[in-house]
């Protein structure tokens, strides 16, 4: 009993806590987050952990988060399952989501049967979605290079208006995406990141890029468990040279982040097991302030 009332105390004392510290989200179970700032609003798309059985990850839905301050969340549940895409396995796993804004619409990247990656479209931000092409948007089965598991879409802009959608486990793949976000525009590409110290892990999962000062910043998961390292490169294709630890380990079998810079702030959002009752299959979402040194080298609080 003593150990349950530190674990609910430690939750509660986090989701009092101010942004600039580490801030729990809901007490709702979730992972994966996508964080993204809507029409005056912050919103975290994530797979729903809630739901699923404890013992797999086998949500077949996902999940959102509101914010109009980065303090109070609204945890609207599962707002969309994966049966929206007629074309995927009945029961279907719905993972790592992605979000983007895009001409006045609303795009939602989603990974199902850790083989395919569907797209949904929505006049609003937390929906409601429809598939936007009938088809997935990469298919382990029809595209070359689609790699071991297309999962973990996670989707940049650049300044020139081109968009990449980086994806993958074990080897980290990176496609352009038409600009009417209809398809994919030339081959899967690899992504090369050197410069690894010795006896660390190579890549594994969960892909995330996004640019500060000219720089573009890769950074991922090294695996299973794994640490989120970063990255550093002249171009969104890389190549990319390593450059330190973000998150280190944590006591669960997964780490995932996603990066979201407004107002000028640079905020962390990533998942651990802070709720009583969670593990590597119940995961909670947890958001912190980061800064960069005089070199551009990222700093967590």
């Amino acid at each position: 009993m003593t150990m349950k009332r530190s674990a609910l105390a430690l939750s509660l004392a986090l989701l009092a806590a101010p942004v600039c510290a580490q801030t729990l989200l809901t007490r709702h179970f979730s992972a994966d987050p996508s964080p993204h700032f809507f029409q005056g609003k912050y919103y975290v798309y994530a797979t729903d952990d809630q739901n699923n059985s404890g013992e797999k990850w086998d949500s077949t839905s996902w999940r959102l988060l509101v914010s109009s301050d980065l303090k109070k969340w609204e945890d609207k549940g599962p707002f969309l399952p994966a049966t929206v895409f007629k074309w995927a396995a009945a029961g279907a796993n719905a993972w790592a989501p992605e979000a983007l804004e895009y001409k006045g619409k609303y795009y939602f990247f989603a990974p199902v049967n850790q083989t395919q990656i569907g797209l949904a479209v929505s006049d609003k931000p937390d929906g409601p979605f429809v598939d936007a092409l009938g088809k997935p948007l990469v298919d382990k089965a029809r595209d070359a290079n689609a790699g071991a598991e297309p999962i973990d879409p996670a989707v940049f802009v650049d300044k020139d208006g081109r968009i990449y959608m980086y994806f993958g486990t074990r080897v980290p793949k990176v496609v352009e995406l038409a600009q009417d976000l209809g398809g994919t525009v030339g081959p899967i590409r690899d992504v090369a990141v050197s410069g690894f110290p010795p006896k660390s892990k190579p890549y594994g999962e969960a892909p995330f890029l996004h640019r500060h000062k000219g720089q573009y910043y890769f950074s991922f998961s090294t695996g299973w468990p794994g640490q989120i390292v970063y990255a550093t490169g002249s171009s969104p294709l890389g190549p990319f040279s390593y450059k330190g630890v973000l998150i280190d380990y944590l006591k669960i079998s997964t780490n995932h982040h996603a990066i979201l810079e407004q107002a000028g702030k640079t905020l962390l959002f990533y998942h651990d097991n802070v709720l009583p009752g969670g593990g590597s299959h119940k995961r909670s979402i947890l958001m912190q302030e980061i800064r960069y040194d005089a070199d551009g080298n990222m700093l967590r609080q």
